[in-house]
């Protein structure tokens, strides 16, 4: 076969990674893919002085490597969503098949883009936009395609992660581990996407489309950060045998399926429950051969690397293969999910973590639990602090059986409005993920 020809957009930490893997492992990775992978065009700012350009064409113009005749693959890793959606574009309008890690790029304009791309007869390939090294778009579309995937989970943000983990091993408060992580690189100086949420959500809709067969719909999935999870939280949690994870959690009900991205407590025997520091997982159950579980690097130069070259190799394998059905939710046939409702957060129905701080005096716990009871709530657990005597507030934690959300926010917001509870009540959802 003639040898497949890349353009490289950016010279960033992932693009470098890239270059230098594909150099330093050029024969390997000839062998797997059947013909010679080349990169022949790189288009960047500015050179990186940890990649020997010396015999491939720069441009500066980014624009140029998509309408290089020459080129067969793009790689587009320059991030953002506004010109990289225009370069993505111009480069399928060229007859060019590509490769990205831009998980927002994805999550917010895939469904354009994949609609451009089966028109133009390319394949547009995004295995290291979800979870960095971690195979799990390939896992998902291929190794499990015989299942109906019925959930998944994952731990799809190394940064809450980490942030997570030390709170839980050290008792460090959220503000403190958060500087940590923005010294070590971690988190970025603006940590919003990372802690908010966002960029779990980005990734967990890009799994629900794969999983599901469906188009991606960003702008449903619920998405609630870890900013207001406290040391307190996260010690209670632990003592009633569970851990705080930040989660993307996607699963069928019905007709309709769920998205939401927070907080979740998981029962400390789990594996997932054990995946720290800033490595990810995600955990997915197929009808056929049960829960299956995928952890590695979520990120970092090589890892997501990894996950690029993989597409380009799996481009140069399939360069004749119909591009229709590479890409998720565009050849999908009528059926159950074909025009899925994404229920809403106050719909769903699970366990929940509630803690509040309460006047220490008679008949406070009970009027609590009878408002709970009355909303259609039960305690599993309950855990109340003796106080020393100069302090007239004590903490009281519950943990509840499955409720539906909203009757779980009904009783909450009438326990709020109690004159003997003291600040905030924070709740906190928990999934046995069995």
């Amino acid at each position: 076969m003639k040898p497949v020809k890349i353009g490289l957009c950016g010279l960033g930490t992932v693009s470098s990674g890239t270059f230098n893997v594909v150099a330093r492992n050029q024969r390997d990775i000839n062998a797997r893919a059947g013909c010679d992978i080349i990169i022949t065009h790189v288009g960047a700012r500015r050179d990186n002085p940890a990649c020997d350009l010396s015999g491939v064409q720069v441009s500066r113009d980014i624009f140029d490597v998509a309408r290089n005749p020459e080129v067969d693959i793009l790689v587009e890793l320059i991030g953002g969503t506004t010109v990289a959606k225009e370069l993505v574009l111009e480069a399928i309008s060229n007859g060019k098949h590509v490769v990205t890690a831009n998980k927002a790029l994805i999550a917010e304009h895939g469904n354009e883009i994949f609609a451009k791309a089966k028109a133009a007869g390319v394949t547009v390939a995004f295995e290291a936009a979800v979870a960095g090294g971690i195979p799990i778009i390939k896992a998902i579309r291929e190794g499990l395609a015989a299942n109906r995937i019925e959930w998944l989970a994952g731990i799809i943000n190394g940064t809450g992660n980490f942030i997570l983990t030390e709170m839980r091993d050290k008792g460090r408060a959220f503000d403190d581990v958060l500087k940590e992580a923005q010294a070590l690189g971690y988190a970025e100086a603006d940590p919003t996407f990372d802690v908010e949420g966002i960029d779990a959500a980005h990734k967990l809709v890009i799994l629900a489309s794969i999983a599901f067969g469906m188009p991606l719909q960003f702008d449903k999935v619920f998405t609630e950060g870890i900013t207001k999870i406290s040391a307190e939280d996260v010690a209670y949690a632990q003592e009633l045998g569970y851990r705080i994870k930040h989660l993307g959690i996607a699963k069928r009900e019905g007709d309709s399926v769920e998205l939401r991205v927070h907080p979740t407590l998981i029962p400390q025997k789990r594996l997932i429950a054990n995946v720290d520091g800033v490595m990810n997982a995600v955990l997915v159950k197929g009808d056929a051969v049960g829960p299956t579980l995928y952890y590695g690097a979520g990120a970092g130069a090589e890892p997501t690397a990894s996950a690029v070259i993989a597409d380009i190799v799996d481009l140069a394998r399939t360069l004749t293969a119909d591009p229709e059905h590479r890409v998720p939710h565009l050849g999908f046939q009528p059926g159950e999910l074909s025009s899925p409702t994404v229920r809403d957060i106050r719909e769903i129905e699970t366990a929940y973590f509630v803690r509040m701080s309460a006047l220490d005096k008679p008949g406070v716990l009970s009027t609590i639990t009878q408002i709970l009871s009355e909303a259609g709530v039960s305690i599993e657990a309950l855990i109340q602090k003796e106080q020393p005597e100069n302090i007239d507030t004590a903490p009281i934690i519950l943990l509840t059986n499955r409720a539906v959300e909203q009757h779980l926010l009904n009783a909450l917001e009438k326990i709020q409005a109690l004159p003997t509870v003291v600040g905030e009540v924070t709740h906190i959802r928990v999934e046995s993920l069995s």
